[in-house]
């Protein structure tokens, strides 16, 4: 059970920024031994899997903070991210077996993949009200998010419920907020 939390706590924030849950699990399982990575999942924590995360972690710092680039940032990474969350999800319960890789795959997908939905509609509206100069700001919060839920996936994976009941609860929230804009937008141009 704390493996799956685990899971889904570490998928959140890869749909923010892939990279800083993966290195945070590499860390983790290589030097502090939170968490134990089975084959072929270690491979992340070996020192190449280490090196090239935190390089990929380096561009990725520096390309969401730059208005334009960091929309293309985002467009690339509507696969990275929630393909890292279905890896960070398979790689923290590999080692359980009541756990379907299948359904960790797919939870990762999901998971991973709303909160990047939910970033990457949001940025275009911070770009445009600010005219980028909020979106370094919005980045690094991002970061500073990504970072504390990871921290949080690997410490004390129980808070995480609170964290996706949230998360799911926005989700409705904006789901519902959007359908309104459509029907409005459809009874104003009737």
């Amino acid at each position: 059970m704390f493996e799956l939390l685990t899971g889904l706590g570490l998928a959140m924030p890869a749909g923010l920024n892939a990279y800083i849950p993966l290195l945070a699990v590499a860390l983790a399982d290589r030097y502090f031994g939170l968490l134990h990575l089975a084959a072929p999942y270690d491979v992340i924590s070996s020192p190449a899997g280490i090196a090239v995360i935190t390089l990929l972690l380096v561009v990725e710092l520096l390309a969401d903070k730059v208005p334009l680039v960091d929309h293309v940032n985002d467009l690339i990474n509507s696969v990275v991210r929630p393909s890292a969350g279905a890896v960070l999800v398979m790689a923290s319960t590999g080692a359980v077996d009541s756990i379907n890789p299948i359904l960790a795959m797919v939870l990762g997908l999901t998971v991973a993949g709303s909160v990047h939905t939910v970033k990457a509609s949001i940025r275009p509206t911070v770009t445009a009200t600010t005219g980028g100069v909020g979106n370094p700001i919005v980045s690094a919060v991002e970061d500073g998010v990504a970072i504390g839920l990871s921290v949080v996936a690997l410490l004390a994976p129980i808070l995480i419920v609170g964290v996706l009941i949230a998360l799911t609860i926005m989700l409705i929230s904006l789901w519902r907020r959007r359908r309104r804009r459509q029907r409005r937008a459809m009874l104003d141009s009737a």
